[in-house]
């Protein structure tokens, strides 16, 4: 069946102004990473990009290895959008990354220029694109120097395949000197990608996101729900179909210990009082934080998909509300 977008897909939706340039993005944004490779079903991909795109979602987030395999979530989502998005590529955003293992060999890793220039090429190729709206570099490498990672963005822009560039997992001093020499070579970094949730909470404490209030770059955190722990998924244990029981993915089960699912419990307490699942606080926590541009969620499932879109419907806390967030989050667990 042909798709026609929803006509009011704008109206509902909010979109915050990324740093000091002229992208808007909206609150939510959609990641590619999992359950958009060949391994899944595309139907299903498929309609969980349309139902984005008819509540306002116009930010689709992918790179260069997503599926698996490595290369599937571009080669998929570029067959959707050659049939379901045609005519509507002006709507969107398109992000993808390099940066992490792709191909074998010294030149598919890292952050040499070599990788950086052919990865995107080939990630356009994928997706059937002229151009990504961001490329992002995915990760710092130890190895090769700053000047030499941002100067590949720099050309990659100038050559026409990026519209604007980004980085993903810099810490604080790396982003710094990364914003400073993409500035000074006229291509201003748009945007930073870090993890970000309840649980991991490196960017306050070691001031990126007042780094990146500064100068102007706009900040979308990924894993906003801690690869599920910040769901109803573990409330009662680890469900046998979960990343965690699978090994697969960060997610170990080493990770759920008692004390955080002590934690957990007391953050779906305080959910349930704002008449919230826990994923849509979770959500709503991080968009209360002007700092923060969009948030980037993954889903499973249309229905997943939805419930994530619900967080939208109430972002403001109370000082009581955070103050009680605050106890349970540093507290120690069950003290």
């Amino acid at each position: 069946m042909t798709y026609t977008p929803n006509p009011a897909r704008y109206n509902t939706m909010e979109y915050r102004r990324c740093g000091r340039s002229g992208i808007r993005l909206p609150a939510l944004s959609l990641g590619l990473w999992h359950n958009f490779g060949h391994v899944d079903v595309l139907e299903n991909a498929r309609q969980m990009l349309r139902d984005a795109f008819d509540a306002g979602i116009t930010h689709f987030d992918l790179a260069n290895n997503y599926g698996p395999p490595y290369g599937s979530a571009e080669e998929n989502f570029g067959s959707i959008l050659k049939t379901d998005f045609r005519g509507y590529r002006d709507e969107l955003i398109i992000s993808s990354k390099a940066g992490y293992d792709m191909w074998p060999g010294p030149y598919g890793d890292w952050g040499s220029k070599k990788y950086l220039v052919a990865s995107l090429d080939q990630s356009l190729k994928r997706m059937g694109l002229d151009y990504v709206d961001i490329f992002y570099h995915h990760r710092p490498d130890p190895e090769t120097p700053l000047e030499e990672t941002m100067g590949a963005l720099d050309l990659l822009v100038r050559q026409g395949k990026a519209l604007y560039v980004g980085l993903s997992n810099y810490h604080p001093a790396a982003a710094a000197s990364a914003i400073r020499i993409l500035r000074e070579l006229g291509t201003p970094c748009l945007i930073h990608q870090p993890k970000y949730s309840m649980f991991v909470r490196w960017v306050e404490e070691e001031g990126l996101l007042n780094l990146l209030e500064e100068e102007g770059v706009g900040c979308i955190p990924f894993s906003p729900l801690a690869q599920g722990l910040l769901t109803s998924k573990y409330l009662k244990g680890i469900p046998e179909n979960s990343r965690a029981a699978k090994s697969t993915g960060h997610l170990q089960e080493e990770d759920i210990t008692d004390e955080k699912m002590v934690q957990i419990r007391q953050l779906n307490e305080l959910a349930q009082g704002r008449g919230q699942s826990l994923a849509q606080m979770a959500l709503a926590w991080l968009l209360k934080d002007d700092r923060v541009t969009s948030v980037l969620i993954g889903a499973s499932s249309p229905a997943q998909l939805a419930d994530s879109l619900k967080s939208l419907q109430n972002k403001n806390f109370s000082p009581d509300e955070l103050a009680q967030i605050e106890q349970v989050l540093k507290s120690p667990p069950g003290g």
